[in-house]
C-alpha cells in the first residue's frame, strides 16, 4: 500500500508529511471538477521548483440529487482549503461534454468548487484542458495515462495518483508554471541593456 495513502471522512487523498514541506512558497490548489468525482491537488511553488503537498478525489454518493452533490463539493473543497491554506486556486474550464445535460452538471460542480475558493478569498484562475496538457505533457492531445505519468515524474511521487487527482495536480502545475513565466517576463521587462530600469 502507498505510504502516503490516507482515508478521510469525506474524501481520499495522499499527503506529503509536514516535515517535508517548504517555507516561503506559494501553495496552489488545483481542481478537476465533476458532479460525481472531483479531483484536487495541492503543490508548493518556490521559484522554478514545484513540490507535492497532497491530492485526492472527492467522491459524491450517486444516490444524492444534484443540489446535494453540489453541497458536498462545496463543503469538501472548503474543508481542504481550511486544512492546507492555499494561496491560489486553479480550475479546469468546462469542455464540450457528450451532452448538454452533462455539460450543465459539470459547470455546476465547477461553480460549487469556485464559490468555496472565493468565499475563502482565494484568487481563482481558469485553464483550458488543452493548455493544462500542453504545460505538463508537452502536447494538448495527451491522454489520461500520459498526464498521470508526467505528474508522477514531475512531482517525484512514489506512485501515479488516481486519474482525477492527477488531472487536478496537472491544473495546479499548469498554473504554477504560467505564473512563474509571467513573473519572469515582468522582471525581464525591467531590465534594459543589462541595467535595472
Amino acid at each position: 500500500m502507498d505510504p502516503y495513502a490516507k482515508n478521510a471522512s469525506r474524501f481520499l487523498y495522499m499527503q506529503l508529511p509536514d516535515a517535508q514541506r517548504g517555507s516561503g512558497v506559494t501553495v496552489i490548489l488545483g481542481i478537476d471538477p465533476g458532479s460525481r468525482k472531483t479531483g484536487y491537488g495541492l503543490v508548493e511553488r518556490a521559484g522554478a521548483k514545484n513540490r507535492y503537498i497532497a491530492s485526492g478525489v472527492i467522491r459524491i454518493p450517486t444516490e444524492l440529487a444534484l443540489p446535494e452533490r453540489l453541497k458536498e463539493i462545496f463543503a469538501a473543497v472548503s474543508e481542504i482549503i481550511a486544512q492546507f491554506h492555499p494561496h491560489e486556486m486553479a480550475v479546469e474550464q468546462v469542455f464540450m461534454a457528450k451532452s448538454a445535460g452533462s455539460a450543465l452538471k459539470l459547470g455546476q460542480a465547477r461553480g460549487a468548487a469556485i464559490v468555496a475558493g472565493v468565499s475563502r478569498d482565494l484568487a481563482v484562475f481558469e485553464y483550458e484542458a488543452r493548455k493544462v496538457k500542453q504545460s505538463v505533457v508537452g502536447t494538448g492531445a495527451a491522454d489520461k495515462f500520459q498526464v498521470q505519468h508526467m505528474v508522477k515524474t514531475l512531482l517525484c511521487l512514489p506512485s501515479a495518483p488516481q486519474e482525477d487527482a492527477a488531472d487536478a495536480l496537472a491544473v495546479a502545475l499548469c498554473h504554477a508554471n504560467t505564473q512563474h513565466n509571467l513573473i519572469h517576463l515582468t522582471q525581464a521587462r525591467h531590465f534594459r541593456r543589462g541595467r535595472l530600469v
